[in-house]
């Protein structure tokens, strides 16, 4: 039998894990640009007798610290898929290593903490503010703070995820 042509064959057994760790880092970069988009155009208006008032997501320390974290988690999902992508492409004698395990294993664990807190803060303080919200009539702003720490909160699920394949890889390089 004659053997496949390199465009054909599979990839090597220790390509599997780096296109596994890639796809989880372009999901979580992705819930974490639409997490991004939804929090920070968050505004509503409240209109109180006379009085008409704009409220921002700025305006609510939780969705703060959601931005930041937001923010901290996009900037080091892109470093890590281009060390991911750099990896994959100049796979040869001299870069076969996966990289710097340590760092990956730490920078996951750090990330998904940061993530999760993030999320947590916003569907607290989302849901302290309902009760007080929705009798003014400002559902709108509510909706989206938990659509945002939602997606948020999938960005850290995958980012856990990432956090435990890391974890598997450090024995084996250290």
């Amino acid at each position: 039998m004659a053997p496949l042509p390199p465009s054909m064959a599979p990839p090597p057994p220790s390509m599997a894990p780096r296109m596994t760790a890639l796809l989880l880092r372009v999901l979580t970069f992705a819930f974490l640009v639409a997490s991004l988009a939804i929090l920070t155009t968050n505004t509503s208006t409240l209109e109180i007798g006379d009085e008409v008032f704009k409220i921002r997501f700025k305006d609510v320390y939780s969705y703060r610290y959601m931005l930041a974290a937001t923010v901290f988690g996009i900037a080091y999902t892109v470093l890590q898929v281009a060390f991911t992508l750099n990896h994959i492409v100049k796979r040869n004698a001299q870069t076969s290593s996966d990289g710097n395990p340590v760092f990956d294993f730490y920078g996951d664990k750090v990330i998904s903490y940061i993530l999760a807190t993030g999320a947590a803060a916003a569907i607290g303080a989302t849901k302290d503010m309902k009760p007080l919200l929705t009798a003014l009539g400002v559902n709108s702003f509510l909706n989206k703070g938990y659509a945002s720490a939602s997606l948020l909160l999938l960005g850290f699920v995958c980012t856990a995820m990432l956090s435990v394949l890391s974890s598997y890889a450090l024995p084996k390089k250290v």
